[in-house]
């Protein structure tokens, strides 16, 4: 599936609108121009666990999936996808990102990542069968 995007700088890391507009020839507006982004052979796939380690001159971000997300895993984590960039390219990410779950909680509340805060008290106790 090819993607239009209207402004270059959302393609260097800001979130982008994208439409499924017809190929053909788009006109620009001024001062815009069109980048067509191809993700047809994009790879997919679920992370729950994230390493950042780097060099002087690159950043590694590592994805994987964490079978028990509470407490120290009994096993290894699997590192399922590696992305390797500049610091250029990652702090645009990070900006973009930032923008992105910030509107998320705007939408729909603040995400509290400490798993402890989000539990509920007694939830555990009352979902369990009485014998």
């Amino acid at each position: 599936m090819t993607k239009t995007t209207e402004n270059p700088e959302n393609v260097a890391g800001t979130p982008a609108e994208t439409s499924d507009k017809p190929e053909g020839n788009p006109q620009p507006q001024a001062g815009n121009r069109q980048v067509e982004v191809d993700d047809s052979r994009a790879v997919t796939s679920y992370a729950n666990f994230c390493r950042v380690t780097g060099t002087p001159e690159e950043l590694i971000i590592d994805f994987g999936l964490n079978s028990q997300p509470f407490g120290v895993p009994a096993e290894p984590v699997t590192i399922n996808q590696r992305l390797v960039t500049n610091y250029y390219t990652a702090k645009r990410l990070l900006h973009a990102l930032h923008l992105t779950i910030q509107r998320h909680e705007t939408a729909f509340g603040v995400l509290e990542t400490d798993v402890q805060k989000r539990v509920v008290p007694g939830a555990r106790q009352q979902a369990a069968p009485k014998q």
